[in-house]
């Protein structure tokens, strides 16, 4: 075996965690906490949602919004 593919496979970072990888949730944690920072990521989002709710799909994201309030699942 090739000693790129030993090491690699010892890695923890490019281990199969499976369901609830801590690694994966890590770095998702870390980006979303990164975009939540950035001001103009934040603008950009809410600017894209204002459109949304008031273009053709608006109706089904409020009906959406609606059902997720009452905990009800199609």
């Amino acid at each position: 075996m090739p000693t790129d593919q030993k090491k690699s496979s010892a890695d923890p970072e490019l281990q199969n965690e499976g369901e609830g990888s801590r690694t994966a949730t890590r770095r998702y944690d870390q980006g979303a906490e990164q975009a939540a920072k950035d001001v103009g990521h934040v603008k950009k989002a809410a600017d894209a949602a204002k459109k949304a709710l008031e273009g053709r799909e608006g109706d089904d994201l409020k009906a959406a919004e609606e059902r997720g309030r009452k905990h009800e699942h199609r």
